[in-house]
C-alpha cells in the first residue's frame, strides 16, 4: 500500500508542476522568455525549439531580445514567432530580434484570469482522477477493512493537500494577471 501512496503523491506533484508550466504560457504583460518555450523554428528542414537556436533575454520589463547563434536563421525565427500565434510582433534588426510585449487591457486581463481558473479546475479534475485510481488500487489489494480505510484516508489527505496547492497557484496567477 505504501507504494500506491508514494505513486499517488508523485502523480499529484507532477499535476501541480504541469499546472505551473501551463501558467507560464499565459503572459501577464511582462516580458518572460518562457512564453517562447514552445516556439519551433524550421532550421534546415528540422523543427527545432527556439531556445536551442538562440539566447533569449529581457533587456527591459516589456521587451524580449533574441540573439541567434547562427544569424542566417533570424528570418526563420521571426517567421516561427509569427506562426506560433502568440500575439507578438518580432522586430528583426539583422543582428537581433526584439519583441515588445503589449500592455494588457482590462478585458484581456479578465479573459486570461478565466483561462487560468479553467487550467486550475483541469488540474483539480486530474487530481480527482488520480485519487479514484489510487482508491481502486487499494481496494484491489483485498486488505482488511481497517487497512483499506487507512489507505483511502491517506489518499484523501493527499488530494486535500494538492487541491490546496492548485488553488494557491491559481490565486497567485490571478493576482499576477490583475496587477497592472
Amino acid at each position: 500500500m505504501e507504494e500506491i501512496l508514494l505513486e499517488t503523491e508523485e502523480k499529484m506533484e507532477k499535476t501541480i508542476e504541469n499546472l505551473e508550466n501551463r501558467f507560464k504560457l499565459i503572459r501577464a504583460g511582462r516580458a518572460n522568455p518562457s512564453i517562447l518555450d514552445n516556439v519551433k523554428v524550421n532550421y534546415y528542414g528540422t523543427p527545432t525549439l527556439l531556445n536551442q537556436l538562440a539566447t533569449i533575454s529581457v533587456p527591459e520589463a516589456r521587451k524580449l531580445q533574441i540573439k541567434a547563434f547562427d544569424k542566417s536563421c533570424l528570418s526563420d525565427i521571426e517567421k516561427a514567432i509569427y506562426e506560433a500565434d502568440l500575439g507578438l510582433t518580432p522586430n528583426n534588426t539583422g543582428e537581433l530580434i526584439f519583441i515588445t510585449i503589449p500592455e494588457l487591457t482590462e478585458d484581456r486581463r479578465r479573459e486570461l484570469v478565466k483561462q487560468a481558473k479553467a487550467m486550475g479546475e483541469e488540474a483539480k479534475v486530474a487530481l480527482r482522477n488520480i485519487r479514484q485510481e489510487s482508491n481502486n488500487a487499494i481496494k484491489k489489494l483485498e486488505l482488511n477493512e481497517d487497512e483499506e480505510k487507512y489507505g483511502t484516508n491517506e489518499v484523501q489527505e493527499l488530494i486535500n493537500k494538492y487541491n490546496k496547492k492548485a488553488e494557491e497557484k491559481t490565486k497567485e496567477k490571478e493576482e499576477e494577471l490583475m496587477t497592472i
